[in-house]
């Protein structure tokens, strides 16, 4: 199996109920790196929002490994603006020991700010999400201590957002992004935001590269199949997490707007 780098190519292995999980898919080097990035949203990005590059000195060794990896002189964010994917570099204190965010070049968060995770442990970096710390985190850890560098890992993810900003960072409350969307005009106010993630071991300094390329499309232009994938979230999706990706300002127009779509496909 093999992500693809697009939303219509992610959304089949995007989790849409359930309990969290790791979801990995291991990728060959040819599919780690999208082969067609955008330069110039990239540089764009990082032209507008300095702020978006942060780097503790535990990190250079592993930046300059991967500056070596991917061709490049330079830095983070050299390496960055040579690739569609942000890129995060977690290193550890020793073998065994958690690992944490020694530095990242993030031009398209979702909705994190880097000043707020950099040198913070996974367990931290994840606060944000519902029962990872229960579910997840001493997997990801274990995971995390085995990975070895001639494996590379891949997963995806998908939210529901009102907005098609490569750069995701609302303001305003839920209740006031989505207060425009209705059944009737939700194919092309809802967008689905679908994050391809994947995990390198780089093999002299051990620190792990975390990449993340943002994808992103209206409902309207998505697959039947698709839109009805991303719909399941909705009942899919229990409790504090559906909330917190703030399923309740949307449901219903997603709900109304795949139901819609379907019986179109019947007719």
């Amino acid at each position: 199996m093999s992500l693809g780098f697009s939303v219509e190519a992610l959304l089949p292995d995007a989790r849409v109920s359930g309990p969290l999980r790791m979801g990995l898919v291991r990728l060959d080097e040819s599919r780690w790196l999208d082969p067609e990035p955008n330069l110039a949203a990239r540089a764009a990005g990082f032209d507008a929002h300095p702020e978006s590059v942060m780097v503790l000195p535990e990190a250079e060794a592993g930046i300059a490994e991967l500056a070596d990896l991917l061709g490049v002189k330079g830095g983070l964010e050299t390496c960055a603006r040579s690739v569609w994917e942000d890129l995060c570099v977690m290193v550890q204190d020793a073998p065994g020991q958690p690992f944490r965010l020694g530095a990242g070049a993030v031009a398209f968060p979702t909705d994190w700010r880097l000043s707020e995770k950099i040198g913070r442990p996974l367990h931290q970096v994840h606060e944000p999400i519902h029962g990872y710390a229960e579910q997840l985190a001493p997997g990801v850890d274990k995971f995390m201590n085995g990975l070895q560098s001639f494996n590379i890992f891949g997963r995806t993810n998908a939210f529901v957002v009102a907005s098609n900003d490569l750069r995701y960072m609302p303001a305003a409350a839920p209740e006031q992004r989505f207060a425009h969307v209705t059944a009737d005009n939700a194919g092309e106010t809802l967008f689905v935001r679908c994050e391809r993630e994947a995990l390198r071991r780089l093999p002299k300094s051990r620190a792990i590269v975390f990449t993340i390329g943002i994808y992103l499309n209206p409902l309207c232009q998505l697959s039947d199949a698709a839109v009805a994938r991303i719909a399941q979230s909705v009942e899919g999706f229990a409790g504090g997490e559906l909330e917190r990706r703030a399923g309740p300002h949307y449901a219903a127009a997603l709900t109304a707007y795949a139901a819609r779509r379907a019986q179109a496909k019947a007719a």
